[in-house]
């Protein structure tokens, strides 16, 4: 399974829910009591579940680092998802939020969410291949799809998962209960949060492709295709730290998430 970061998980997953938890309405949440959220990483779920419900939300991973900050607002219990610390039927809500991507079995972990669930499982799963961007920098919108289309070659999940999660539901013994889309969409422009300006910084020293090099090789992309790729992304970089610095910088990124929800 992949690793991430706390910084990683909190920058990408802040606000997921902001703007609107209309694709959540299917979970019920109102009428759970005990809601089990795996792969809680740093608990951004986690705390719209608690907020949302008044249920006894716990959350549930595999990395001790990432518990430490999800445990300022949950109950946390570390574990694996193929292999839940927790006895059958201990929660009426087992859900996750782009774990399944991650992993190398998902109807496994799928399989191990309905023994421990009383009543529903639900996944938030992502379709990272149709990831798309907006961006004031010209060249940024192609160089980001050419560079996701090299990782998608040569990661071993499925990253692009979330639209066909019905299936995995299907195959783990699940009656599938209904599927929603929801645009995630993440924004920058002026004023630039510190955020903004390290992922800007990272462009223009390469320092994203760097970490993902050994993935992008692992597929068709060759080591002169990658090297030609990662020097056209720092000039991109550089273009966009020069933007910034006149704030005209102004990117718009729209991820797809599909929140599918199904009876044990």
């Amino acid at each position: 399974m992949r690793e991430f970061s706390e910084d990683y998980l909190q920058r990408t997953r802040r606000g997921m829910w902001d703007d609107s938890r209309e694709a959540l309405a299917p979970l019920r949440l109102e009428s759970r009591e005990r809601i089990l959220d795996v792969g809680c990483g740093t608990g951004e779920l986690s705390r719209v579940l608690a907020t949302e419900s008044g249920a006894e939300v716990v959350g549930c991973d595999a990395d001790s680092r990432l518990l430490e900050a999800a445990g300022e607002h949950v109950p946390v219990v570390s574990g694996d998802a193929c292999q839940l610390p927790f006895p059958d039927d201990t929660f009426d809500l087992v859900i996750c939020q782009a774990l399944l991507i991650n992993l190398p079995e998902p109807t496994a972990a799928i399989t191990e969410f309905a023994r421990v669930s009383s009543n529903l499982v639900a996944a938030v799963e992502p379709n990272n291949a149709a990831v798309s961007i907006d961006s004031s920098v010209a060249t940024e919108g192609d160089l980001e799809r050419r560079a996701r289309q090299a990782y998608l070659d040569g990661v071993e999940t499925d990253i692009a998962l979330g639209a066909d999660a019905r299936e995995t539901f299907e195959t783990a013994g699940l009656e599938e209960l209904d599927t929603r889309q929801y645009d995630h969409v993440r924004t920058v422009e002026p004023p630039y949060n510190e955020g903004a300006v390290v992922a800007a910084r990272r462009k223009a020293t390469g320092a994203g492709l760097a970490d993902d090099r050994e993935t992008m090789l692992s597929g068709e992309l060759t080591e002169r295709e990658y090297d030609e790729l990662r020097s056209e992304w720092r000039r991109m970089g550089r273009t966009v730290v020069e933007q910034m610095e006149a704030r005209e910088y102004e990117r718009e990124e729209t991820v797809p998430f599909f929140v599918t929800v199904g009876r044990v």
